[in-house]
């Protein structure tokens, strides 16, 4: 684990949580002994005054209550003696909360492998039509993946639809287990400082000529060699996309940023694109993972 703390820090914590629990000790020895009387026998006073009349005594706590914060003291030093709470000192019990949390997930995954198991077997297609495990793919989705592609699969700007049959990395189920397992990185570079902004807006229209979307064409037959020197290489010569490289297709109107606005396709080539979707395999077991493949993959099919 990554220690956030130095030494110093640590001596720091240390010292001044003991120096403030001493100075409770003392605060409350102070306050526990019996005020001097006036003159006459009568006990000393705070100073508060109403109606001249009513004043208030300067007398210690009762016993048991001054008892009460002692214990808490005591408990406080035993505390820290055996968990931790001082510094980086780990504590004689060697407890934390990573640890617990480690021993809990354990426990879990042992608890419910036996679900996971009688599944794991069973190819994605074949899975992606049973009742039950549509129904456990789908908890493990909305619990992982809607954050980003909501709750119904359906995406929204820079996170992909899971509903269509369009694939940025390819949608067999090989390829969807190894997205959920490593996660992908878009690699789409800026080109706005190389081509500047006329040269941008040429590139852009010779793209959405290739869906057949409205655009100016004489700017286009201008883009087309631009693409073809420096997009084709990952969107493929007639645009149609890699898969190895997660380049999308330029054909047909599926857009991941926007709309397939001029506007959108200017912002993409101008500033580039670096989505990026985590990599799963230390949040889900392997098992868990083929169970949640098998549902994103029944969403398309």
């Amino acid at each position: 684990m990554i220690q956030f703390i130095s030494n110093t820090w640590s001596v720091y914590i240390t010292v001044l949580t003991l120096i403030s629990i001493a100075g409770c000790a003392i605060l409350l020895k102070s306050q526990s002994k019996q005020r001097k009387r006036r003159e006459g026998g009568a006990p000393e006073v705070t100073g508060h005054k109403w109606d001249d009349t009513l004043e208030e005594y300067n007398n210690p706590l009762p016993r048991w209550w001054m008892a009460l914060f002692y214990i808490t003291i005591v408990f406080g030093l035993g505390y820290l003696l055996l968990y931790p709470g001082l510094g980086s000192y780990a504590g004689l019990l060697g407890w934390s909360s990573h640890g617990q949390y480690e021993t809990e997930k354990a426990a879990a995954e042992a608890l419910s492998k036996p679900l996971y198991d009688k599944f794991a077997q069973v190819d994605i297609p074949t899975l992606a039509r049973n009742a039950e495990a549509h129904g456990m793919g789908e908890r493990l989705f909305l619990n992982n993946c809607a954050q980003c592609h909501g709750s119904d699969g359906g995406g929204r700007p820079g996170f992909p639809n899971l509903r269509d049959n369009d694939w940025l990395y390819g949608g067999t189920p090989e390829a969807i287990v190894e997205t959920i397992t490593q996660g992908r990185q878009a690699m789409m570079p800026a080109w706005g400082d190389q081509l500047g902004p006329e040269g941008v807006r040429k590139v852009a229209n010779y793209v959405l000529s290739l869906s057949g979307s409205r655009h100016d064409a004489a700017l286009a037959a201008e883009g087309k060699t631009t693409f073809e020197t420096l997009c084709a290489a990952c969107h493929g010569p007639a645009g149609t996309g890699n898969p190895a490289f997660g380049a999308p297709n330029l054909t047909d109107h599926v857009w991941l940023y926007g709309n397939g606005s001029e506007k959108d396709i200017v912002q993409t080539i101008t500033q580039g694109r670096n989505g990026r979707m985590p990599s799963h395999a230390g949040v889900l077991t392997p098992e868990k993972i083929h169970l949640l493949a098998a549902y994103v993959y029944g969403l398309s099919h």
